[in-house]
């Protein structure tokens, strides 16, 4: 077994040791009964969505009451998080509002003609 700790972001944030090995557990139990279930774990724990990831090398679950659910796929090391992942979740939201032809308040943005 690893001597590194589990990690777990709730909505960017990460979560205490204690709190995120005992959500790994449930997630570990969960997809062992039901494979690929993400949808249906996220759902269970109130969430939007959960997906497992890697960041500096060690896995880590990114669950969130916000972000769509992604299907199921194998992570390895190499695909890392994007920087988005580990962004505060209203940071996120703020970032993906700038390049969406809205402002942070759901309206259309207007554009001057140069």
């Amino acid at each position: 077994m690893s001597d590194r700790p589990l990690l777990a972001r709730m909505d960017g944030e990460l979560l205490p040791e204690k709190d995120a090995r005992d959500l790994w557990a449930r997630f570990s139990a969960h997809m062992e009964e039901h494979r690929g279930d993400l949808g249906g774990f996220a759902k269970a724990e109130g969430l939007t969505s959960i997906r497992p990831s890697v960041e500096d090398g060690a896995a880590i679950l990114l669950a969130s009451h916000t972000e769509t659910q992604a299907p199921y796929r194998n992570v390895s090391a190499e695909d890392g998080p994007s920087k988005s992942d580990r962004l505060p979740s209203q940071e996120r939201r703020a970032r993906s509002s700038r390049g969406s032809g809205k402002n942070q308040l759901g309206g259309k943005t207007r554009h001057r003609k140069g």
